[in-house]
């Protein structure tokens, strides 16, 4: 794809490499002598120093905490903005000791491309070579490698072709070339903003003019559209009736009158204008820009969703995926246990399918048929979610494939997405996806059909054992419903299977396809502002998910009758005591006022 550049970009770059390595160091001279600090911090560090009996260091413009200034390492991911004529920046300062991976993997994983810094005395250790490997991991290929304090190895050459090559070795390995290679000395200044007469022998540029030599990170405005969806803002309550979609665009651009599709759910609309705030409407929006949407059909969108373009290259939707993960926690990844999915605004339920290969960042080993991927280590694995996510892949977006897992409130891991699989879904999702897309609208939008019904549209999905009272609670249910003036309806499985799917009604194993149209049906309904009320046997979580494939799933109650749960199911309500029909109505009223569902609200 062809790649543009703005004409003034903020351009993010992470410093990192192994502890006492002296990336820090190499940072604070290059904010000193390039002149990016704010006027007398110098002097001030200075004086601190003195006063505390202690010798300055550069690295302390950095390392603003206590305990990292006593320590003398850097603990968390130091973000520090400066300007050259070129561009604006933020820059990184990411820790290397080696109980602070997850900081570094958090702080690189905001970068557009990386300075790795190692000590030409030390030479390459193994952090050096984890943080190479975690920067392939996370889809940063421009990297630029400073071989520091060379006044300690009186700037010998042979010394610094010596660690470029085995460096330059391991990182062959991973699959990264690095943009170049600079002899330095932070502590001296040598080569960081000016080029240094101790390397007569270097002729490449120096770490400032690195920076400015990126020529264009780039930002993917001639990319395919993606804008993850943060939020939907509403201000009637004002008199305003707009409803604003709001995100920041990661790759491509839009237009007002685009057609735009928001994925997974499929649903689609005309973008009718492009808001910013404070200021009038744009026309256009490309990569780097945060900006909200107005749209000319009513659609109901929600956070995580991506919008795309409806003519052009779309994202993978699906609930399984293979990535590299980079695992973080002193708790191994497990395969039994449930983690939070983080993916650009999206998160969901995910647990671990399955390891394939796991790899040691230091040397490259891999072992195969591992059930657990333990701390610092690399695998690559297979992730079921719960729900079905939109993203792209490594290679082809990088933004929307990288994702962190979160286990007990703490980041565990986190990882690029290699390739979507197919999961049991994927074959009516397809058709869903198509099927909103070609949809014709009605020219009553939903909240007006809402208003005028006084509800909301809703499924109750009622199941259970085979001899409890399904259809018994399901058309009790409606019948109060009814008298209560909701437009509400029953629909028995039984009525599908003779009706709708008579064509294949008894033509083999065809369950999948019975609930999918099952599904459609319900769609539909919905669709028409209705509540509709559904009976089956023994519905799974299978089942389940492949209705909420083609119904909306916030829009869906399921209810389990019976004293036992006789499948996997995952339901909302269970009605213990089915033969007391009017206890147990009450009981799925008295839940469905507590979800605030049924009753209409303006939003």
């Amino acid at each position: 794809m062809e790649l543009a550049v703005k004409d003034r970009d903020t351009f993010s770059v992470v410093f990192t490499g192994h502890v006492d390595h002296g990336k820090s160091t190499v940072l604070g001279r290059l904010l000193a002598d390039s002149g990016a600090l704010p006027q007398g911090k110098l002097e001030s560090v200075r004086e601190t120093c003195r006063l505390n009996s202690r010798p300055f260091e550069y690295a302390f413009l950095i390392d603003a905490l206590k305990d990292e200034q006593s320590q003398g390492i850097t603990i968390d991911s130091a973000r520090v903005f400066f300007k050259t004529k070129k561009r604006d920046y933020i820059v990184i300062d990411a820790p290397g000791h080696v109980e602070f991976i997850r900081n570094m993997v958090t702080g690189a994983s905001r970068a557009d491309a990386a300075f790795l810094v190692i000590d030409a005395l030390e030479g390459v250790r193994e952090n050096s070579k984890r943080h190479g490997y975690l920067l392939g991991v996370l889809g940063i290929k421009t990297i630029v490698v400073i071989v520091n304090k060379m006044d300690l190895v009186s700037f010998d050459r042979s010394r610094f072709e010596a660690v470029k090559s085995e460096f330059s070795g391991f990182l062959d390995k991973v699959g990264l070339v690095p943009v170049s290679f600079i002899p330095a000395s932070g502590l001296m200044g040598d080569n960081v903003t000016v080029r240094s007469e101790k390397t007569p022998w270097y002729g490449g540029r120096t770490v400032l003019e690195s920076l400015d030599g990126f020529d264009g990170i780039p930002v993917l405005t001639e990319g395919p559209f993606r804008m993850p969806v943060q939020d939907v803002y509403k201000f009637t309550k004002f008199g305003d009736s707009r409803r604003i979609v709001a995100g920041r665009v990661v790759s491509g651009s839009v237009k007002a009158g685009d057609e735009i599709v928001f994925l997974p759910s499929g649903k689609c609309a005309r973008l009718k204008s492009i808001e910013t705030f404070n200021s009038a409407p744009k026309l256009e929006a490309s990569a780097g820009d945060s900006p909200g949407f107005t749209l000319a059909e009513e659609i109901y969108v929600k956070r995580g969703e991506i919008a795309v373009k409806k003519e052009g290259p779309r994202p993978n939707v699906t609930s399984r995926l293979r990535a590299s993960v980079f695992w973080l926690s002193e708790s191994p990844m497990v395969k039994d246990k449930e983690y939070t999915l983080k993916l650009g605004t999206a998160r969901g339920s995910a647990v671990l399918e399955s390891i394939d290969k796991i790899f040691d960042p230091e040397d490259l080993d891999k072992d195969t048929g591992e059930n657990s991927l333990l701390r610092n280590k690399v695998g690559e694995c297979v992730i079921k979610l719960k729900r079905p996510m939109s993203f792209d892949i490594v290679s082809d977006i990088r933004e929307t494939s990288r994702f962190v897992l979160v286990s007990d409130n703490n980041i565990a891991g986190g990882g690029i997405i290699l390739e979507p699989l197919k999961d049991k879904q994927s074959w009516s999702r397809d058709k869903v996806i198509q099927r909103d897309i070609k949809w014709e609208k009605s020219a009553i939008p939903y909240r007006l059909r809402h208003r005028r019904y006084g509800q909301k549209p809703w499924l109750i999905v009622v199941t259970g054992e085979k001899d409890a009272a399904r259809k018994t609670i399901a058309k009790k249910l409606e019948e109060d419903l009814f008298s209560e003036g909701k437009i509400v309806y029953f629909l028995g499985m039984v009525n599908v299977l003779y009706g709708v799917d008579a064509d294949i009604k008894g033509a083999g194993n065809d369950k999948e396809e019975h609930i999918r149209r099952l599904a459609e049906v319900s769609h539909i309904m919905i669709d028409a502002g209705m509540i509709l009320i559904v009976t089956a046997i023994e519905f799974s979580r299978e089942d389940i998910d492949l209705i909420r494939t083609s119904v909306e799933s916030d829009n869906i109650t399921v209810i389990w009758v019976g004293n036992k749960v006789t499948t996997d199911i995952e339901p909302d309500l269970v009605i213990e005591r089915p033969e007391d029909v009017e206890n147990s109505v009450g009981k799925i009223r008295r839940h469905l006022a507590e979800k605030n569902a049924l009753e209409y609200d303006e939003e």
